[in-house]
């Protein structure tokens, strides 16, 4: 999650789960950065799975044309892992292409990302070392929250440390960048 110190309008109060990080560099989303995009308009096969607010989300400023979707299943799903890979419990990356009917009985909550955060090799740890970002343990409730503007501050009320009172920070005036 972006520390007070993080100070590109990109990541201003981010969280992001991780959903790569090898030598190659890292991925990951913003949770918190709904668009006004109702997930209905691009792809309406998924708009009844739509995790409240059932908009697309905002998932970074890196290649926005590209969708990216996240799904939580109740169960160990009996899907193919081309069509749901698991990334955090019962949270993992959905194939957008695979037949939204037959997957209405294994799957609870869809969210729908344009674009996502990357970082080249070093990067992100640079960023880190630096104060940049803070390293938390995700929830599964953290991906599909519906209440996204809120997910900083909750986010920081569950750690253990003096970081829940940068809760209480006002926020920035300079604006946040839109899709």
């Amino acid at each position: 999650m972006a520390t007070p110190l993080l100070t590109d309008p990109n990541f201003d109060r981010t969280v992001i789960l991780m959903l790569e990080d090898n030598e190659d560099g890292a991925l990951g989303l913003v949770l918190n950065r709904p668009s006004p995009l109702e997930v209905g308009e691009p792809l309406p096969d998924w708009a009844d799975l739509s995790a409240s607010p059932p908009v697309v989300f905002v998932g970074g400023p890196v290649s926005r044309s590209s969708v990216i979707a996240l799904a939580r299943c109740s169960d160990e799903p009996e899907i193919s892992e081309e069509a749901w890979t698991s990334v955090l419990g019962p949270i993992g990356v959905l194939d957008l292409t695979a037949d939204a009917a037959l997957l209405h009985a294994l799957v609870d909550d869809v969210r729908v990302f344009a674009g996502y955060a990357g970082w080249d090799t070093e990067q992100l740890r640079g960023e880190i070392a630096e104060g940049a970002w803070f390293v938390v343990d995700a929830l599964p409730d953290d991906a599909t929250t519906d209440d996204p503007e809120d997910l900083w501050r909750e986010v920081l009320r569950r750690q253990r440390d003096p970081r829940p009172l940068l809760r209480q920070l006002p926020p920035r005036t300079s604006p946040r960048t839109e899709t």
